[in-house]
């Protein structure tokens, strides 16, 4: 997509364009690593804990280290730095920006960049990762999908963060958790085998462990959150009214996984909703652990959602919770 249609004035003075250049040739290569050896350790995981190498050391230290990085994605990244669902106080600020940067899913602003742009064109052109990108058949979505979930990745043009993302460029804790990515990644990385060679004092506990809680768990909470990106724009419910264009739905399977994100319909409903599990029995976790930090004094100002304003969005009549 050509940057100039996207920019009426190339010179400076109208709308800043929505992309800023192809993605670095390092960068890419990077990529790679982040996100094939990860699915690798994925598909070899069933066979190696067959094999009775996964120790219960390695489930806790995985599990911990799942819902930090998993919740500084979906509570910090996505419902905070995307789309300010509450103020935070400075200290739980840079904590949710590090915890979600050890999901090892990118530098926290290009994140919330590319997301604040499929917000502003989900769906349609300009979407970043729509899986409707290439058509309504079969085989037109069914690479939709597989472009929705990964193949953006790999062939995108990065988002404008000073268009998307000027007040996380203004930030300058923020900025700093952004350039520090890489020392991130190592500690996602190493963090967990460090904790299991100590807790094992063995080598096998450290390797044990870097292989669970570090390659398979960030495998495990990349897809999970790709197919946010993709199964939640194809299948599920839609109880909410959204704009027109726009298909993100509900897929239940994913709820506990993804800590309550899989209720997307809701979400592009109301964006800045702090809660996305409205219905009864929709278990959102992202949106209790904003009410304990609400409770506990490190959230103010929190865009709980309204009775009234989801009885105007829903489609048919269903009681919100």
């Amino acid at each position: 997509m050509s940057t100039a249609l996207l920019d009426p004035n190339p010179a400076g003075t109208g709308p800043k364009p929505l992309t800023d250049g192809s993605q670095s040739p390092g960068i890419l290569a990077a990529l790679w690593g982040f996100v094939v050896i990860p699915f690798v350790a994925l598909l070899i995981a069933v066979p190696v804990a067959w094999g009775g190498w996964l120790g219960w050391t390695d489930v806790v230290i995985g599990l911990v280290w799942y819902v930090v990085s998993g919740l500084g994605i979906t509570v910090g990244f996505h419902r905070y730095f995307t789309h300010g669902s509450f103020k935070a106080k400075r200290w739980l600020r840079v904590t949710l920006a590090v915890a979600g940067s050890l999901a090892v899913q990118g530098e926290i602003i290009q994140w919330v960049a590319d997301h604040r742009r499929h917000h502003a064109f989900s769906d349609l052109e300009g979407d970043p990762h729509s899986p409707w990108r290439f058509g309504t058949s079969f085989w037109a979505l069914t690479r939709g999908l597989f472009h929705a979930h990964v193949g953006w990745l790999f062939r995108r043009e990065l988002s404008n963060r000073e268009r998307f993302a000027p007040d996380l460029i203004a930030d300058r804790d923020i900025s700093r958790v952004d350039r520090l990515f890489p020392a991130m990644v190592a500690i996602s990385l190493l963090g967990p085998a460090l904790i299991g060679g100590l807790v094992s004092w063995s080598w096998q506990g450290a390797l044990t462990a870097f292989f669970w809680a570090g390659l398979v768990r960030i495998g495990l909470l990349h897809h999970v959150t790709w197919a946010i990106n993709s199964v939640c724009h194809v299948y599920g419910e839609r109880p909410f009214a959204m704009r027109q264009g726009d298909r993100a739905s509900n897929f239940w399977p994913l709820a506990i996984l993804s800590f309550g994100e899989s209720w997307h319909n809701l979400h592009h409903a109301d964006p800045t909703s702090a809660r996305h599990g409205v219905l009864r029995g929709q278990v959102d976790i992202s949106a209790r652990v904003i009410w304990l930090f609400e409770k506990a004094g490190a959230a103010t100002q929190v865009r709980w959602p309204k009775p009234e304003r989801l009885a105007a969005k829903l489609v048919k009549p269903v009681a919100p919770r």
